[in-house]
């Protein structure tokens, strides 16, 4: 979903090597030059930012924002004219159009990352969303056979068939409460079209980063890897304490979290991570999941994925799917405040200055 509210908590903050936190840069919201720079903006409900590392800069701010307006009308729950809300608003049948085939590729990336986890990545889960009140921050847990009724209308292998034409996509639905919300992977696919976009006019080293999913090229200012801080999973840690460092380049980083985003009802916690095979909110220690993988939408819907099936399974799934070269680092809750920290060996590397 790419509206007013981010579902996700978002971890991740760049360490330049000065050892600045880089948050953002809200005084010179267009200080790019020939040299480089930084270029901040907002978009999908959060922020943006792009740093060129001691480059000739061969774009504009404004080239930036109109690729995301655009990215938006395709994929924004939030737009009442946007692709996807045409889709999920209609009756039965639907024909909208997708000038440059974002929502078409965002559909495709989703259905391989649905059927690798086994349906633990589901975009059809908008209704559970939105009944669990995660969609409008009301805060009321749905009843058992509320849940029952809404899962009826979830499986994004179920209930509708669609169809791509050039610029064009048909769905027919089997009801109309059947939503797609592709928020799980929609940012981390919007840093992929801003990396493309980037690289075609000749940049190699920059920094790209959308509400904490991001990708990194070549090396920073300082002509070294660039510096991601891991933050330490806590609800209250406003001066981003953080777990580990990670030393990168040429890679795509997404993070998600429960720590965060979750609502208190009588004494019970629900966290905002749902789980699209039961229809309630997963209840295992896993905090946060940091995935590093051959694209920003990979990572991102992947990041998800994990926090739906929690860290042991996480770490099998990675082990049994070399082929994907995914990246893994997990946080999870210990006993009292204790954290602790899990990995599959290739991420170990990016730990390491």
């Amino acid at each position: 979903m790419c509206g007013t509210q981010k579902l996700k908590a978002r971890t991740w903050f760049a360490i330049i090597s000065s050892a600045i936190i880089l948050t953002s840069c809200a005084n010179d919201p267009a200080s790019l030059n020939s040299a480089g720079g930084e270029i901040v903006g907002n978009t999908q409900g959060t922020t943006y930012t792009i740093i060129i590392a001691n480059e000739e800069v061969n774009f504009t701010k404004i080239e930036i924002d109109s690729i995301l307006h655009d990215f938006d009308f395709a994929l924004s729950t939030y737009l009442d004219n946007s692709a996807i809300t045409q889709l999920n608003d209609a009756k039965v049948t639907a024909n909208v159009q997708d000038q440059f085939g974002y929502f078409k590729s965002c559909y495709e990336q989703s259905l391989k990352v649905f059927t690798m986890t086994g349906g633990a990545f589901d975009p059809s889960v908008y209704p559970l969303v939105e009944g669990w009140g995660f969609m409008n921050n009301v805060n009321e847990p749905m009843l058992p056979k509320e849940v029952d009724s809404v899962m009826e209308y979830i499986g994004f292998d179920k209930h509708h068939t669609i169809y791509f034409t050039q610029g064009n996509i048909q769905i027919n639905k089997e009801f109309s409460q059947y939503k797609l919300d592709f928020n799980a992977i929609a940012q981390g696919y919007s840093v992929d079209v801003l990396d493309q976009f980037l690289a075609s006019r000749g940049h190699k080293n920059y920094y790209v980063e959308i509400g904490g999913e991001l990708i990194v090229r070549g090396k920073n200012r300082e002509g070294n890897k660039w510096r991601i801080g891991i933050d330490t999973p806590k609800e209250h840690n406003n001066d981003h304490e953080l777990n580990n460092i990670m030393y990168v380049s040429d890679v795509s980083i997404a993070t998600s979290g429960n720590y965060r985003k979750f609502y208190e009802k009588d004494g019970v916690k629900y966290a905002h991570t749902l789980n699209p095979k039961t229809g309630y909110p997963v209840t295992h220690s896993l905090l946060s999941v940091t995935v590093i993988a051959e694209t920003c939408a990979q990572a991102d819907a992947y990041a998800t994925a994990f926090m739906v099936i929690g860290a042991n399974e996480t770490l099998r799934f990675v082990e049994n799917h070399p082929e994907l070269s995914l990246k893994v680092y997990l946080l999870e809750s210990g006993f009292g405040d204790k954290i602790s920290h899990s990995s599959n060996d290739a991420f170990l590397p990016y730990l390491k200055e």
